[in-house]
């Protein structure tokens, strides 16, 4: 067993130094190891196909597909590494069928009145601002809104911005994904341009003593779950009765696009989608679309005429 903790010291030493995996997907990796290795106590060979089969069959009884198809990743890219590393003889999954059927689940959007209203309800509020403190904030929380839907970046990535990054002359972004793949991102609306020079003009100083491009009122980087309660508190004031996430931002943006005829590859860099297999989930999305337009707001169901 020390052996296997051994291992997993230095493999995930190897993911942050060599891979330069990001910190979350580096806890995962640790909650996901150490699960299997509170497992193993009691089993005599942590390597052997039926240790591991038996770890996989109690992951299916445990959780929900998505959290077990990552659990799975990370011990196959534990054992690989080893393999690699030529620390066991064989690799136990070379020998196992780790497939299984996994229920699409389509990704939830924002209707495009909804994101209109949002957005309205967030420049009123900058209005009716009756502080200065009010005022800062609707300016950066307009900011963040802004660019979330302009570009579809994730939560963390927009987070992790660096002032750098962030080129209002040339008016794009540059944005570090999963893995740190760098993406850059041109922004093409007039309003999304003008919050962001507003945004930086404001809080300059505070951008300066943090590093990072979006603070909080402590001069610190903005947090995941400060954007979550901002989105919760915009959505209360708007009237807006769906819960709405950082992340349905970004489902918005690919459907909208590819609604619009946007080639899904160019929609795919913009995600920074490393798989197309990823971004088709969207055409799912809009197919859904297609058929309620079709059911629902096709000519033919307003015409009086029928063989009856």
């Amino acid at each position: 067993m020390n052996t296997l903790k051994s291992h997993i010291t230095d493999y995930l030493e190897y993911c942050e130094c060599r891979k330069h995996l990001d910190t979350k997907t580096l806890k995962a990796y640790r909650i996901d190891l150490k699960q299997y290795v509170l497992f193993c106590s009691a089993f005599t060979d942590y390597t052997s196909k039926i240790t591991v089969d038996n770890f996989l069959t109690r992951l299916h009884k445990q959780y929900k597909p998505k959290t077990i198809k990552r659990k799975i990743a990370s011990l196959k890219a534990f054992f690989h590494y080893l393999e690699y590393r030529e620390q066991i003889a064989e690799n136990p999954f070379s020998k196992l069928d780790i497939r299984f059927r996994e229920a699409q689940l389509l990704p939830k959007t924002i209707p495009f009145h909804s994101i209109q209203t949002f957005l309205s309800s967030l420049y009123a509020q900058k209005e009716q601002a009756k502080s200065e403190y009010q005022l800062r904030c609707c300016i950066r929380d307009i900011a963040v809104i802004e660019l979330l839907f302009a570009t579809g970046m994730r939560i963390s990535e927009l987070c992790s911005l660096k002032p750098a990054d962030v080129d209002l002359t040339g008016n794009n972004i540059r944005i570090f994904g999963k893995g740190s793949k760098e993406r850059i991102l041109q922004i093409g609306n007039s309003e999304v341009i003008s919050a962001l020079h507003v945004y930086r003009e404001t809080f300059m100083k505070d951008m300066e003593a943090c590093g990072y491009f979006f603070v909080n009122r402590l001069q610190h980087k903005l947090s995941d779950q400060s954007v979550r309660f901002m989105i919760n508190h915009y959505a209360r004031l708007a009237n807006i009765s769906q819960h709405i996430t950082p992340h349905m931002f970004r489902h918005s943006f690919a459907t909208l696009l590819l609604e619009q005829d946007v080639d899904i590859r160019y929609i795919q860099k913009m995600l920074g989608h490393s798989s197309i297999s990823t971004t088709e989930i969207y055409t799912h999305v809009s197919n859904a679309k297609q058929k309620d337009i079709l059911v629902h707001k096709h000519p033919r169901n307003f015409m009086g005429v029928n063989g009856g």
